[in-house]
């Protein structure tokens, strides 16, 4: 018998130290820079704090993964992971100050995880914060070749008197969103099912659109960073923050509501966004439904009184009213 290599078995050692030399010549291009990058573990300094407080969040991209990989397209799903681990860090007024990736999958495929690293460093830059570190883990035999699933770890920091919670929020307040870019990175198990009965693919040109099918649902999920960093530092007073993923609006905003508040979103103020209504008719999808699964159109969600509302509209003419909050039971009403 023939000795036997790590190699042999699907695990390429030299592979992954070429794409390990990769991320760090990528992350090179970042403002931001972690301490000891490359290490047995990294960091980023802590200053300025008196009663710091550090959050961590954890998600990953879901099944976009699989539009991704049938697409040969990489980068944007990168761009996604971090998003989506942002995107929830910043709810609670806290400062993002680095970001820490996992990566399986089958068999290193370097010019495929390039692209995704690729994607990573881009989401840190508009999240303006160091890639401190990560994991890619080469598994044959328990993910198929060409297959790779991704988890992301954000970290922040915050003052602990300045934590936003949603405790102070109140009947009278108002309910000031911030558009989506599409779909995010939720429901696609649902939109991929959908194209499955309708014999559609991922290459279907949509006239309407004037894009692939594919090109609509690879659209990165919006990063909301630069508009939170600039109302705090504004010192506009944000009671509640809510970002809309799994669950819709409903699922969401309602973790942020003290008891006895509902919050009534209007439906008419929601910006169109015509790929919501596209999958809805395709899927013959009831609105309840929709508004469950999807962000319809909303990514994420300011809590303010009526006073700082108009200042958020101000310092962000893309902001709109969305809605208010009154008494009555714990819950949110789409009118």
């Amino acid at each position: 018998m023939d000795k036997l290599t790590y190699k042999q078995a699907g695990v390429d050692i030299e592979k992954a130290e070429n794409f390990v030399e990769f991320i760090k010549q990528k992350t090179k291009e970042l403002k931001a820079q972690a301490l000891l990058f490359g290490s047995f573990s990294s960091g980023v300094p802590l200053e300025g704090y008196k009663r710091p407080v550090i959050m961590m969040t954890a998600d990953g991209v879901g099944t976009k993964l699989k539009v991704a990989q049938q697409m040969n397209i990489h980068h944007t799903v990168g761009i996604d992971l971090v998003a989506m681990n942002i995107n929830d860090l910043i709810t609670s007024g806290a400062k993002p100050i680095g970001f820490v990736d996992y990566i399986a999958t089958g068999r290193i495929e370097l010019e495929t995880l390039k692209k995704v690293i690729e994607g990573i460093v881009e989401g840190c830059r508009l999240s303006e914060i160091p890639l401190v570190g990560g994991e890619t883990a080469e598994m044959p035999g328990f993910y198929p070749e060409g297959v790779y699933d991704l988890a992301g770890f954000g970290v922040g920091v915050c003052e602990a008197d300045r934590l936003i919670t949603g405790k102070d929020i109140k009947a009278g307040d108002v309910l000031i969103g911030l558009a989506s870019s599409g779909f995010h990175s939720n429901g696609y198990s649902l939109i991929r099912k959908v194209l499955e009965v309708n014999k559609l693919d991922y290459a279907t040109f949509l006239r309407d659109f004037n894009k692939t099918v594919g090109e609509i649902l690879l659209e990165p999920t919006r990063i909301y960073w630069k508009e939170v960093k600039l109302l705090l530092e504004k010192g506009i007073e944000i009671k509640g923050m809510a970002h809309i993923t799994g669950g819709g609006i409903p699922g969401n905003l309602i973790r942020i509501l003290p008891e006895g508040l509902m919050a009534v979103v209007e439906e008419k103020n929601i910006p169109t966004n015509p790929i919501f209504e596209w999958v809805q008719k395709l899927g013959n999808i009831e609105k309840e439904e929709m508004f469950r699964v999807f962000n319809m159109g909303v990514g994420f969600i300011f809590v303010v009184s009526q006073e700082e509302a108009n200042k958020i509209l101000s310092e962000i003419p893309q902001a709109f009213f969305l809605g208010f909050v009154k008494s009555g039971e714990t819950g949110v009403e789409i009118v």
